[in-house]
């Protein structure tokens, strides 16, 4: 005979099922995987970062205004993202959309500044083929924005869930588990704001 599961009021929603809690406990396995794999392209990146070629340096297209820009959008759905899980964990499905959409809105905004981005530099001749610097450069910031792009399809997907079977602690698990994947996003974010934008404009100007 199944019994349900019994658990202190305090534990977080997305904790009351063993489902859900192995799930987080996978979920932190393959963040793992994902660390493994940006690193390796910050390595390659920093390897062909002075490999310019004839092409345009970053000090020449770089920009901080747009990179803080994106910074700004990218950190702040950080924050919104966050809040969300907390409207959640209040079992108030309304904030939870609300603050979800919102980091969504943001998280596009992001996407969209940084095609914007990429098409302004292939314009001045800088494509993945113009050097081996510019080759690392779209690989690391195309996969990061790849898996922006990922991540605001799969929360949606999730929030279609949630709307349709409720809060309960399985779909909270999957809405925690896709703000954890988020946040990982940011992080790295960080890493490529100061490992290609402000290093490239600092190492390479003059």
């Amino acid at each position: 005979m199944a019994h349900a599961e019994v658990h202190d009021h305090n534990t977080p929603l997305e904790y009351q099922s063993e489902t859900g809690r192995l799930n987080i406990l996978g979920f932190w396995v393959f963040l793992g995987a994902e660390i493994a794999l940006f690193s390796t392209l910050f390595a390659t990146y920093l390897v062909l970062m002075y490999r310019t070629g004839d092409g345009p340096t970053p000090h020449e297209l770089f920009e901080l205004k747009g990179v803080l820009i994106e910074t700004f959008l990218l950190l702040t759905s950080s924050f919104t993202c966050g809040i969300a899980i907390h409207e959640m964990r209040r079992r108030n499905r309304k904030g939870l959309f609300i603050w979800m959409i919102i980091t969504l809105a943001l998280g596009a905004g992001f996407l969209g500044y940084e095609i914007y981005e990429f098409v302004t530099y292939v314009h001045e001749g800088a494509a993945i083929g113009t050097s081996a610097f510019w080759s690392g450069f779209f690989v690391i910031v195309g996969t990061h924005g790849l898996h922006v792009t990922m991540g605001i399809a799969w929360i949606t997907l999730i929030l279609i869930q949630v709307a349709r079977r409720g809060l309960t602690p399985q779909t909270s698990a999957k809405v925690f588990i896709s703000s954890l994947y988020w946040h990982f996003l940011d992080v790295v974010w960080i890493f490529i704001f100061t490992a290609v934008y402000l290093t490239g404009m600092v190492l390479h100007n003059g």
